[in-house]
C-alpha cells in the first residue's frame, strides 16, 4: 500500500487501492532501463522514470518520463515534489574509474552533491531512498565482503561512492544501500558497453586484447541487480546490502568462460598483470560479496553466470531482429 498521496499529483482510480509510486534516476542507464523492463509490468506500481535529456527506452509505455538533470537542484526538488514518490531508487552516478580520476570536480558534483540534494529531496516527501553503490569502496584485501566490513577506498570514484554512502546513512530518514560489482547486460539504446559485452564482441572478431588475471570480482547481471532494488523496495528494508552475482573469477577467467560458453577461441586473449595497464585509478584487487543478509532478509538469488550470460545473448538475437 502508498505510504501516503495526500498532494499526490497522479491520478489515481479513487475505487481501487491507491498505487505506490517509485522515482528512478538514471533511468537511461543499462540498469535504470532493465529496472523500467521491471516495474512497467507492474499493476500496483506506477512507475516515474528520469534521466537527463530524452527517453531512450524502446517501448515507451506504462510509465511516465521526466528530464531531470541529478546535478540541478531545483529540477530535482520540482520532479520529486510533483510526484510525490514513495520511493526513489538512485542509479544515477559517474561510474567511470579513470575518467572519475582525471575529473574530480565532476565526479563529486555527480556522485556525492547530487546524493546530498536528493536526500533532501527524499527527507521532503518521506520518501524511502534506496541508493546504488559499489564494491570500489573496498581496498580488495580482504574480499569477498559483507555488509559490516569496513571500507577504504582506492580512487576517487570509490571515496565519491563512500562519502555517497555516508550522507545516506547520516542523514537520510528512510533509507537502504544496494552495493554491486561489474554489472553487466545489454539494451537497446546502450551508452557504453561493459564487460561481457567487450569479451564477447572481440572474441567474435578474434582481436588480441590483454585482460588482467589479478583482479576478483562477482560480475552481476543487470536484471538481478534491478530485482535486488525491487525487493529492497518492496519489504521497505533499511540498511545496507549486498547485490551481486555469486560467482567468483578473476577478469581472465570471466573472458575464458564467456569464450567458453559460446564456442570462440580465446586464443587472442594475453593475461596480464594489473600494473601493466598504467590505468589513473587503482582498482581493488579481490572483491566480491557475501550475500548471506541479502539471501536471508530480502530472497535474493542470482542468475548463474552462464545463465547471465546466455539471457544477453538471447537478448541481443531480438535486438538485432
Amino acid at each position: 500500500m502508498s505510504r501516503n498521496t495526500a498532494g499526490n499529483r497522479f491520478n489515481f482510480n479513487t475505487m481501487s487501492e491507491p498505487k505506490k509510486v517509485v522515482l528512478v534516476t538514471g533511468s537511461n542507464g543499462l540498469l535504470g532501463q532493465k529496472l523500467t523492463d521491471l516495474y512497467r509490468t507492474l499493476p500496483e506500481v506506477s512507475l516515474i522514470a528520469t534521466g537527463r535529456g530524452q527517453d531512450r527506452y524502446a517501448h515507451p509505455s506504462g510509465y511516465s518520463y521526466e528530464s531531470m538533470d541529478i546535478t540541478n537542484p531545483s529540477e530535482v526538488y520540482d520532479v520529486v515534489h510533483k510526484y510525490q514518490p514513495d520511493t526513489i531508487i538512485h542509479t544515477a552516478a559517474m561510474t567511470n574509474v579513470d575518467a572519475c580520476e582525471l575529473d574530480p570536480t565532476d565526479c563529486r558534483k555527480l556522485n556525492v552533491e547530487a546524493v546530498s540534494t536528493l536526500v533532501d529531496a527524499a527527507n521532503a516527501v518521506n520518501a524511502h531512498l534506496i541508493h546504488v553503490s559499489t564494491d570500489f569502496i573496498f581496498d580488495g584485501q580482504n574480499g569477498p565482503y559483507s555488509e559490516d566490513d569496513e571500507p577504504n577506498p582506492l580512487s576517487i570514484y570509490g571515496q565519491s561512492k563512500l562519502d555517497a554512502e555516508h550522507l545516506v546513512m547520516e542523514r537520510a530518514r528512510n533509507w537502504a544501500i544496494a552495493r554491486t560489482i561489474l554489472v553487466y547486460g545489454i539494451v537497446s539504446d546502450m551508452s557504453r558497453s561493459n564487460i561481457v559485452l567487450w569479451a564477447r564482441e572481440s572474441l567474435l572478431n578474434q582481436k588480441p586484447i590483454n585482460v588482467v588475471d589479478d583482479q576478483f570480482r562477482m560480475p552481476t547481471l543487470a536484471e538481478d541487480l534491478a530485482m535486488g532494488c525491487r525487493l529492497i523496495e518492496q519489504k521497505e528494508a533499511n540498511g545496507v546490502y549486498h547485490i551481486s552475482g555469486s560467482d567468483f573469477m578473476n577478469i581472465y577467467e570471466l573472458v575464458q568462460r564467456v569464450g567458453d560458453h559460446f564456442g570462440l577461441s580465446t586464443n587472442e586473449v594475453t593475461r596480464i598483470k594489473s600494473d601493466v595497464l598504467n590505468q589513473p585509478a587503482k582498482r581493488p584487487p579481490v572483491t566480491g560479496f557475501d550475500l548471506t543478509k541479502s539471501r536471508r532478509e530480502l530472497g535474493y538469488e542470482p542468475h548463474s553466470f552462464d545463465e547471465g550470460i546466455e539471457l544477453v545473448y538471447q537478448q541481443s538475437l531480438n535486438r538485432n531482429q
